[in-house]
C-alpha cells in the first residue's frame, strides 16, 4: 500500500483543480449531471410463470454487451443498482425479479434452494431472460451473457449450456465445485469472512463425520462438471477474505480447465470479502470489453 502525508490545503487546491477540469470535460462533450438511464420494463414467461424484470440500457452509444444477472440465495428483488452500473460502462443488463419475488410469479423456494431441481429452474428462468433480451432491436448485434454472484455459480453454467445466445460468463465470489464441498466449507466458517480464511482442505479435515449428500436434494450440482461441457469465456472474481465460498478449491478447478484448453479467467483481489462487486467492477467491466 502506498503511503502519503495528507496535507488539506494542498488537497483542497488539487481537487478544486479535478472538479473544474471535469466541468470543462462535461460541458465540452456534451455531458450532463444526473442523466439516468433508460430503464424498459419487460416480462417474460418461464415453465408457465411470468417473471418481471427491468432492461437498463446505456445513455451513450456503443453498446458493447449485454448481460443478465443472475442473484445470489435468497428471495431477492430485480437489482437496478447493478444494472445501472453496468450502463454506466456501456452494458445493457436485465436484472428481474426471482420467482416468487417481487413482480415476479411463482413460488420462492427456501427450504431447498441448493437442491438439483431448484437450480436447474433457476437456470431456466435465466435462459428465458437472456431469450427475452436477445429479442430486443436495440441489441440485434450486441453479444449476451450471463453475469452473477455466489450462488448464480451452479446456475449461470446451466444457463449458459442451455441458452443458444450465451457468449460469456461473468461471476463473482461463485464457487465452482459441488453444492456439498461449499457446503462443508461454509459450515466450518460459519459463512464468515476473515483476514485469515482456512483452506478447503483444512474444513475437510476438521468433519468430524462423513458428510453425506441428502438424496432428497437430487444431484449434487457440480459447477465444475457443468463447465467442461462449455466452450465461451468466462471469468470469476474471487476475495481472499471470502468465508463463503472455497475460493482455493475453485482457483483449483479452474486452473485444471484452463489446462484442457477452457477459456476461463479469474482475479483474485486481496482483502475484500465475499460481496466484492463494488470494488472489483470495473476489471469486470474491462473483461468484457476486451472480448
Amino acid at each position: 500500500m502506498l503511503r502519503h502525508r495528507y496535507e488539506p490545503e494542498a488537497a483542497m487546491t488539487a481537487m478544486k483543480g479535478i472538479a473544474v477540469g471535469l466541468l470543462m470535460y462535461l460541458l465540452l462533450t456534451g455531458m450532463s449531471f444526473g442523466v439516468e438511464p433508460r430503464i424498459e420494463d419487460v416480462e417474460f414467461v418461464s415453465h408457465d410463470v411470468t417473471l418481471s424484470g427491468s432492461i437498463v440500457f446505456p445513455e451513450q452509444a456503443p453498446i458493447h454487451a449485454a448481460v443478465v444477472f443472475i442473484h445470489g440465495s435468497g428471495k431477492q428483488a430485480r437489482n437496478l443498482a447493478v444494472a445501472k452500473r453496468f450502463a454506466e460502462d456501456g452494458i445493457a443488463a436485465l436484472v428481474y425479479d426471482k420467482r416468487g419475488a417481487g413482480r415476479s410469479g411463482g413460488e420462492y423456494e427456501g427450504n431447498q434452494s441448493v437442491s438439483e431441481a431448484n437450480i436447474a429452474l433457476l437456470a431456466d428462468d435465466a435462459v428465458a431472460a437472456l431469450e427475452k433480451l436477445s429479442r430486443h432491436s436495440a441489441l440485434k448485434e450486441v453479444r449476451l451473457g450471463f453475469s452473477g454472484i455466489s450462488q448464480a455459480g451452479w446456475i449461470a453454467p446451466l444457463a449458459a449450456q442451455k441458452s443458444k445466445h450465451a457468449r460469456f460468463l461473468l461471476l463473482w465470489s461463485s464457487p465452482v465445485c459441488k453444492v456439498s464441498e461449499e457446503d462443508i466449507f461454509s459450515k466450518y466458517t460459519v459463512d464468515g469472512d476473515s483476514v485469515t480464511v482456512p483452506s478447503y482442505a483444512e474444513a475437510l479435515r476438521a468433519r468430524t463425520e462423513r458428510y453425506i449428500w441428502p438424496d432428497f436434494l437430487g444431484v449434487d450440482t457440480d459447477s465444475g462438471e457443468t463447465l467442461k461441457t462449455l466452450s465461451i469465456p468466462g471469468v470469476w472474481l474471487f476475495s481472499d477474505n471470502d468465508g463463503s465460498i472455497p475460493v482455493d478449491l475453485s482457483i483449483e478447478r479452474l486452473q485444471s480447465l484452463r489446462k484442457n484448453g477452457h477459456r476461463y479467467d479469474y482475479v483474485l483481489f486481496s482483502g475484500l470479502g465475499h460481496n466484492n462487486m463494488g470494488p472489483t467492477f470495473a476489471t469486470a467491466v474491462e473483461w468484457i470489453k476486451r472480448l
